[in-house]
């Protein structure tokens, strides 16, 4: 059997449940996902769209560089957008970390988000 590995890193948020951060299993990642929180204390950083969507993305970046990966590596994101009239601005802040390398995508808008988030952002990569 494959082996499955939990990746942990302090330089993205805790789990704020009953959840990894992110799971290695071959060279895939799943990535768990990503709101706005501060990895230091855990508190929302950001009040507008654009604000939360930078540190989401920064969040799902420590995340896979603590697995030997990147943005450049991710295959495939699912956002949640609490309101869908911030999909232009969030597509702005989006599109400066996902340029280049453009991952497939879904986008939704939801009812409401853990801890009253605006954008929650979730990942899947590959590692080499």
């Amino acid at each position: 059997m494959d082996k499955i590995t939990y990746i942990t890193t302090d330089k993205s948020p805790k789990a704020i449940g009953p959840y990894s951060q992110a799971i290695k299993y071959r060279n895939f990642i799943f990535c768990s996902g990503q709101i706005s929180l501060s990895p230091r204390n855990g508190k929302v950083i950001g009040k507008t769209i654009e604000g939360q969507t930078e540190q989401a993305i920064k969040n799902l970046l420590h995340i896979l560089k603590a697995t030997g990966s990147s943005l450049n590596k991710v295959l495939k994101t699912t956002v949640y957008l609490k309101n869908i009239e911030d999909f232009v601005k969030f597509n702005k802040v989006y599109e400066k970390y996902f340029s280049k390398y453009k991952p497939a995508r879904t986008t939704v808008a939801v009812a409401n988000l853990p801890k009253d988030a605006l954008i929650e952002i979730e990942a899947i990569a590959v590692a080499d």
